[in-house]
C-alpha cells in the first residue's frame, strides 16, 4: 500500500494544521509542493485532479481525496483513533474544542488568505496588509475570550487536541502582518508550550522541504 499524499506549499496555514496532525499521528506520508504563487503550478493536472478547487491542502490516501484542513484532520481522527486522540472524551470538551478549530479555521484565516489579499491589493496597494491586521486582530481578541472559558494546559482542559492545532499557523500570520500578540496571553502561552513539542516544531514551515518558495 502506497503512502498518502500531502499537497502543501510551506507557509499555508491550512497546510500547517494538518501536518501537526499527521505528525501527531505518526503518518508517514509523502510530501507534494504545490507553489501558490505560481499559476502553472495550480494548473497541474495531478494536484487539480487532487483538488479541482486548486487549493491546499489535498491528502490523498488510497486513491481517495480530501480536501479542507479540518475535513483532513477529522478523517485522520476516525481511521486512527486510537493514535493521539484529538478530540476529548469528554462530550462538551469535544464540541469546544471543535469550536475553537473553527474559530481559526472558519472564523479567522479566511479573512486574510492568499486570495483575498490579492484581490484587495489589486483594488488598492496596501489595502490588503491592513485588511488582514484588522480581521486578525479582532478575530484574535474573540479566540482569547473563548479560550479563558476552555483552556487549561492547552486550548481545552489539559491535552492537546484539535483546538490546538490551529494556533501556531494563527499567530505565525498575526505577525507576519505587525500584530501585537502579546495582547493576547492566553494565546501567547499556549503558543509557547506548542512549540515545545516535538511533532508541532516538525510541522513548522522553516521546517518544510519547500521552505522559502516564494517564486
Amino acid at each position: 500500500m502506497s503512502k498518502p499524499i500531502l499537497y502543501s506549499y510551506w507557509r499555508s496555514s491550512c497546510s500547517w494544521r494538518v501536518r501537526i496532525a499527521l505528525n501527531l499521528k505518526e503518518i508517514d506520508y509523502d510530501y507534494r509542493t504545490v507553489n501558490l504563487l505560481s499559476k502553472e503550478a495550480l494548473e497541474e493536472p495531478e494536484f487539480v485532479k487532487a483538488n479541482p478547487a486548486k487549493k491546499v491542502p489535498a491528502f490523498v490516501d488510497n486513491g481517495k481525496s480530501i480536501t479542507e484542513s479540518l475535513a483532513i484532520i477529522e478523517y485522520l481522527e476516525e481511521k486512527y483513533p486510537d493514535r493521539f486522540p484529538l478530540l476529548p472524551k469528554d462530550l462538551a470538551q469535544r464540541g469546544q474544542a471543535r469550536a475553537v478549530a473553527l474559530q481559526i479555521a472558519a472564523g479567522i484565516q479566511p479573512l486574510q488568505n492568499l486570495r483575498v489579499l490579492k484581490y484587495l491589493n489589486a483594488e488598492e496597494a496596501g489595502k490588503g496588509a491592513k485588511w488582514a491586521q484588522h480581521w486578525l486582530i479582532d478575530g484574535l481578541r474573540d479566540l482569547e475570550h473563548l479560550l479563558e472559558q476552555t483552556s487549561g494546559k492547552f486550548a481545552v482542559g489539559d491535552q492537546v487536541s484539535i483546538g490546538d492545532i490551529g494556533i501556531p499557523s494563527i499567530l505565525y500570520n498575526a505577525k507576519r502582518f505587525n500584530v501585537d500578540t502579546s495582547q493576547f496571553p492566553i494565546l501567547s502561552r499556549l503558543d509557547k508550550s506548542l512549540s515545545l513539542i516535538d511533532q508541532f516544531a516538525a510541522a513548522h514551515p522553516d521546517k518544510q522541504p519547500d521552505a522559502n518558495l516564494n517564486a
